[in-house]
């Protein structure tokens, strides 16, 4: 019988966006997070590690939960980081976080020596699938997708465990980092190239959709002041936070608006871009969509790292979803205001037992 949970795999390069995904696949009820690993992308693999050991820990994560360090480095490209967005470290600007020398932030760094992506991720699929006796992963990316490609290069006969992937990248006919190009494919085109070929349902959620989720100063003020932001004073200042965790997310979130907006000309706040994968997984409904062919372009000076959408249907293709068929279901649309009632659903889960709200090993949030 289906548990009421879906199992959940997430592979992630935190970043800000990512961290708050970590929150969501933390605390929506829907989901069972089986692991987390991480890849190189928003900043060098060894501080993605730690970012989300970190972000697990401060956001209450069961004890079992670990973290599986992954590819440093592209499939064959030279590795690339984006610290005009996210900083050096990936979390530039953030506030309360326990530091690397935290008694349990050292302990799961201790068990992470022992751990890789390929594996971890292998191990939760065989025993969560069993051979068809049990549930398929959900497995989700929002960095570049070099374990996922890795993961299914190494592991073929496990792709029957596997219920969808759900990646953050790309976009139809826009990019981030070239005219054309989104980060997290442009990072790794290859190892996205091989996702998509692999005969297994894939889901896109591009920039079109992601940047129609922005984290308005409306929303800003709820998260700090859920009980009164309906009657927060507009102004320059943003009210005081009800708890630390809405503190440090504040101070996540609010460095996330200003390098968006110095970099993009986001005025009316940031993108919550990896958080979406979350939200497909738990309300597919949220979401309209349409299933297309999907390749990444490889070798062109000007286009490289483009998801091509073949819209029109101009190669002739068939009903698989590997490198003869229509391989993607491409996200078009998202329900705004709903997606951020499941956001602040997350949030307000997280606020009952994060470990920031103790006030134990963490620093204040003046």
């Amino acid at each position: 019988m289906k548990s009421a949970r879906k199992p959940v795999w997430l592979d992630c390069d935190p970043g800000h966006d990512d961290a708050i995904a970590i929150l969501l696949a933390v605390h929506l009820p829907d989901i069972q997070l089986l692991g987390v690993s991480t890849v190189h992308g928003n900043t060098t693999a060894e501080c993605t590690k730690l970012n989300a050991i970190r972000l697990l820990h401060a956001f209450g994560a069961p004890g079992e939960i670990d973290v599986y360090p992954g590819a440093i480095r592209p499939l064959i490209r030279i590795p690339r980081a984006d610290p005009e967005i996210h900083g050096i470290d990936g979390l530039g600007g953030v506030q309360g976080l326990p530091t690397p020398l935290d008694e349990a932030i050292q302990g799961r760094l201790a068990r992470s020596k022992y751990l890789k992506a390929v594996e971890g991720i292998a191990r939760a699929v065989r025993e969560t699938w069993n051979e068809g006796a049990g549930e398929k992963v959900h497995l989700i990316a929002t960095g570049p997708l070099t374990n996922i490609a890795l993961f299914l290069s190494v592991y073929p006969e496990l792709l029957p465990g596997i219920e969808q992937i759900y990646f953050m990248g790309g976009g139809v006919g826009v990019g981030n980092r070239s005219a054309v190009a989104e980060f997290n494919i442009l990072c790794d085109p290859e190892a996205a190239q091989i996702v998509l070929d692999a005969p297994i349902p894939k889901i896109m959620i591009p920039l079109n959709v992601t940047h129609t989720a922005i984290f308005t100063r409306g929303l800003h003020d709820r998260l700090l002041s859920p009980f009164s932001f309906g009657s927060v004073a507009s102004s320059d200042v943003l009210p005081p936070a009800e708890s630390p965790l809405r503190h440090t997310l504040s101070t996540l979130l609010s460095f996330f608006a200003e390098t968006y907006k110095s970099t993009f000309g986001f005025h009316s706040g940031p993108p919550l871009h990896d958080v979406l994968t979350l939200a497909f997984v738990s309300r597919p409904d949220l979401f309209t969509y349409t299933r297309y062919r999907v390749d990444v372009e490889l070798g062109s000076l000007h286009t490289v790292g483009e998801t091509v959408v073949d819209a029109w249907n101009y190669r002739k293709m068939d009903d698989s979803w590997g490198p003869t068929g229509k391989n993607c279901l491409v996200a078009e649309s998202v329900n705004v205001p709903e997606f951020f009632e499941l956001f602040f659903e997350a949030v307000h889960n997280c606020d009952k037992i994060s470990p920031l709200n103790t006030g134990a090993s963490f620093p204040s949030m003046s």
